[in-house]
């Protein structure tokens, strides 16, 4: 079991019961899925947006360790050059085990290595309990290889909670370790 789940299960949830004055340990918020996102828009060419998409797939693989899926466009718009069906970039959802090891790996891990790092935005919920992490940077993960990347690009991590209030959820990701900017 990860480490991180068993603290959650041992430690983290009593303190939410406590601290939220929850009925009981059930009503805990947790994190019910990790979504992990990386667009493209530069390359206009068919052929070049595949490569890159290929290029980007093996990134998201070795970084989540899960295959990850194309996102297509729902409708043409033309002001972009865009059809319906074109590839827009690639997504990973995250549960159990993995999602467990990935958020350990981005607490303890990658968060620490982005350069000139104050904390994670405290205003980054979406108004249900969910919350949203932009790095700029694929290349804090140690397992990408900077040699084998077609160019740097910046990635999404979203937290689905199973709270519908964002202060809980804000509990919760800080008990976890998310190390979030201080207040000014």
């Amino acid at each position: 079991m990860n480490r991180l789940k068993q603290k959650y299960q041992q430690e983290i949830q009593k303190k939410l019961v406590t601290e939220l004055k929850l009925a009981n340990q059930m009503a805990a918020p947790k994190i019910k899925k990790i979504v992990v996102n990386m667009g493209i828009s530069d390359p206009v060419d068919t052929r070049e947006r595949m490569k890159a998409i290929d290029n980007i797939s093996q990134q998201l693989a070795i970084i989540t360790g899960q295959k990850p899926v194309i996102t297509r466009a729902r409708k043409a718009i033309s002001e972009f050059s865009l059809q319906k069906g074109d590839p827009l970039g690639l997504k990973v959802t995250l549960r159990g085990e993995r999602m467990w090891e990935f958020l350990d790996k981005l607490i303890s891990i990658v968060l620490p290595r982005v350069k000139d790092f104050r904390g994670v935005s405290r205003i980054a919920f979406d108004g249900r309990g969910n919350y949203s992490l932009g790095l700029e940077e694929q290349i804090v993960f140690p397992e990408i290889n900077y040699d084998e990347i077609e160019g740097i690009r910046s990635l999404q991590v979203t937290f689905i909670t199973s709270t519908e209030n964002n202060e809980h959820a804000f509990k919760l990701l800080e008990l976890l370790g998310i190390p979030f900017a201080k207040e000014e």
